[in-house]
């Protein structure tokens, strides 16, 4: 028995136990492949990169380059800030539409999906699953790029109380739950665009066609929300509040875009993830 037999058998538990065991496995194997690590790892030189070059080569002139790169001489916890900064418009989707575009085509592809449909395991679990994963690596990209950026940022400058955008300062303890903060909003903001991938996964049984719609689709709708002519459309766009977390890094701490970035990727979630057990329900995986 092969080991996605083995999981469609375990995963027949009743109720949410069997949920759990399919989850923890998808994770297990997630985590296990080299591509999630290389994926990670780029991301990782991201805030390595900056630094480097930072410490050595010099900061910018103020408002010159990405935000919070002229702060980092003064605090390295700006490592992170900038990194991410860096990161929401291009390799965060990237990296993300790849684990959710490959999420069901993926199985497809290789011929474990009908294993992982053994009724009682049922396809809206597995979706269901399949999405969540896709959301752990959301939290798990975010924060890699943001907590190496800290401890390169420790490392190479000076950490100390933060001045946050509002001109207050904080101590060095609160400017790191700042980030996680910051870290959170990014997750967020990606949970639109994971729904998408996965809805998009189910439409094919080639991964790489999945993967680079919801790559090019995530680029797209950001050249969209840089029309002028389009700003009616804004407002709708999940790329729309992608930069928006200023408003945390304030004294006192602004929730209104952390909120609005959360219900607007929420309805994404709500309709690509009807549109994806729709389309999943009456697929033919079987035959």
């Amino acid at each position: 028995m092969s080991s996605r037999e083995s999981v469609a058998a375990r995963s027949s538990a009743p109720g949410g136990w069997g949920t759990l065991t399919l989850l923890g496995n998808e994770l297990s194997v997630q985590f296990r492949r080299w591509r999630t690590w290389a994926m990670l790892g780029a991301l990782a030189l991201i805030p390595v990169l900056l630094g480097v070059a930072i410490r050595f080569v010099g900061g910018s002139d103020p408002g010159r380059g990405p935000a919070f790169l002229d702060q980092i001489t003064d605090n390295g916890l700006f490592v992170g800030l900038a990194a991410l900064t860096v990161a929401i418009p291009l390799f965060l989707p990237l990296t993300v539409s790849v684990t959710a575009g490959d999420a069901i085509a993926g199985e497809a592809s290789h011929g474990t999906l009908r294993y992982l449909l053994i009724a009682p395991a049922g396809r809206i679990r597995l979706l269901l699953v399949k999405y969540l994963s896709a959301v752990v690596f959301c939290v798990a990209a975010t924060l890699t790029v943001v907590l190496v950026g800290s401890i390169v940022g420790a490392i190479l400058f000076p950490i100390g109380p933060v001045t946050l955008v509002s001109g207050a300062q904080v101590s060095t303890g609160e400017g790191l739950l700042r980030l996680l903060a910051v870290a959170a909003y990014a997750s967020i903001s990606l949970i639109g665009l994971s729904a998408i991938g996965l809805f998009l996964s189910t439409l094919t049984t080639v991964p790489i066609g999945a993967m680079a719609a919801t790559a090019i689709l995530a680029v797209a709708t950001q050249i969209v929300g840089a029309i002028p002519q389009l700003d009616a459309l804004h407002p709708w766009l999940f790329t729309d509040r992608w930069l928006d977390f200023g408003d945390l890094l304030r004294s006192p701490v602004i929730w209104d875009s952390f909120a609005a970035n959360a219900l607007l990727q929420a309805g994404y979630v709500v309709v690509f993830g009807a549109a994806a057990v729709l389309r999943f329900a009456t697929k033919d995986v079987l035959s």
